[in-house]
């Protein structure tokens, strides 16, 4: 049973460290290609993790710190890492996923009852327009959010400005992540029955991958800023001396 073990706790591949520095979407491929493995027992990992329902956000926070560990190049102990971080986020990963997932669902309702009413009415085009505009940005937010708070412990509130100052600097590389993991379930409707297997082998973590490739730049970005992630402290009198 040693080689069983060892697939699941054996330290994931590296690259040379003379070897020329790649970016954008040659990089991804390069991950790609050099991780392929560690993708589907991540999302074999996820799905079981996942079977509860009520346990999606903690598992989507484990994949996405597993998934910033590979877009960094970090050393990665997959069934380790994924179960310390499944653990560690649980409560705030479900807060957060409950609270998003409730914005996401008045955003689609919105969608849904303006453009029903605006095929009769034209005025209703407007705020169709911004219930669209609405929920692409708290789509965005999201997938900034669980990078950044799997990336770095912050309170709360501090997190979600963050998030949203990232969504405003850089929303394209996320939207396209996004549009990425849609053409994952695209393709597997698509080809259905040939891509049966899509789902269990490389959907929701490729998909995962690819976000925290697309928003690791920006979640660098504000975490680098000046006093991001230091604590507000109110001036003391002997300050102002």
């Amino acid at each position: 049973m040693q080689w069983l073990r060892d697939m699941w706790t054996r330290e994931g591949p590296g690259i040379p460290k003379d070897a020329p520095k790649k970016n954008g979407l040659a990089l991804f491929a390069e991950i790609l290609i050099r991780e392929w493995w560690e993708m589907v027992k991540l999302n074999i990992l996820f799905i079981l993790a996942g079977l509860f329902v009520v346990t999606l956000p903690a598992a989507l926070a484990a994949m996405a710190r597993v998934s910033v560990a590979l877009v960094e190049d970090r050393n990665t102990y997959l069934l380790r890492d994924f179960t310390e971080a499944f653990l560690r986020y649980f409560w705030r990963a479900t807060a957060w996923g409950l609270a998003l997932a409730g914005a996401l669902a008045v955003c689609l309702y919105a969608i849904a009852t303006y453009g029903a009413g605006a095929r009769d009415n034209l005025l209703l085009s407007a705020p169709l327009t911004i219930a669209l505009v609405a929920t692409a940005f708290v789509a965005v937010l999201a997938c900034h959010l669980v990078i950044l708070m799997v990336m770095r412990d912050l309170p709360a509130l501090r997190l979600l400005r963050l998030a949203a100052l990232a969504s405003v600097i850089r929303p394209l590389p996320a939207l396209a992540a996004l549009a990425f993991a849609a053409s994952l379930w695209l393709a597997h409707i698509l080809f259905y029955p040939v891509s049966v297997f899509m789902p269990a082998t490389v959907n929701f973590s490729l998909g995962m991958f690819a976000v925290a490739f697309g928003v690791h730049r920006a979640a660098v970005m504000v975490l680098d800023l000046p006093n991001a992630t230091q604590p507000h402290r109110e001036p003391h009198a002997r300050d102002a001396l």
